[in-house]
């Protein structure tokens, strides 16, 4: 069955951006992307950029681990901002907003019901896994649904921002099992980490 995967950055201190929720890698971001961390991105998760880098890398590769991205209405609306209505051309795209309304792009599907139906509904399906991009509040709306972390880790605190789950998770802990990880010169992290399943034999 398809997995859902929360692909994230993170800071140490286990924040997704800064207290204004505005992009950390747009102009004046504070975060930092090393070449050696962009050119992991490229190899081993090429769907994961946005269709513009995909071009301006000459990047054509469909990448094998996911068809599929969600995200959330403030996500979403920082590429609107830019003037990208879908920045994923090359996956299947929904946004999940109650405002919203129609579609700015009609690639891009606005759904405005319970993402963890949507998710089920999806998981139903063959093909890739799907990705949650964010933002927190999506994934702390899915956090039951999630079956994958894979974190990029950054070497940078920021003291406080919006959390991994977005700053209206509820208190439910889980135990992850460390199945990969990657450690880069610049030290950047990948960390991937599957549900963890306690033996009942």
């Amino acid at each position: 069955m398809r997995k859902l995967v929360y692909f994230v950055a993170a800071t140490v201190d286990g924040f997704i951006a800064g207290p204004d929720g505005a992009d950390p890698t747009g102009p004046g971001g504070f975060w930092p992307i090393p070449d050696d961390y962009l050119r992991h991105l490229i190899s081993r998760y090429p769907e994961t950029l946005p269709g513009p880098a995909r071009q301006a890398f000459g990047i054509d590769a469909e990448g094998s681990r996911f068809d599929t991205v969600l995200e959330g209405r403030h996500s979403y609306d920082l590429g609107l901002k830019a003037g990208v209505t879908d920045a994923y051309p090359h996956l299947r795209h929904l946004v999940f907003s109650r405002t919203l309304g129609e579609s700015p792009d009609p690639a891009v599907e606005v759904r405005s019901g319970d993402p963890i139906t949507t998710v089920r509904e999806l998981k139903r399906y063959d093909g890739k896994d799907i990705w949650v991009i964010g933002g927190g509040a999506l994934a702390g709306a899915l956090y039951p649904e999630i079956d994958e972390l894979v974190v990029k880790l950054a070497p940078l605190t920021i003291g406080a921002g919006i959390p991994l789950f977005g700053r209206d998770a509820v208190f439910a802990p889980r135990t992850w099992q460390l199945t990969d990880h990657t450690v880069l010169d610049s030290g950047a992290l990948f960390l991937t980490y599957g549900r963890h399943t306690p033996d009942r034999s």
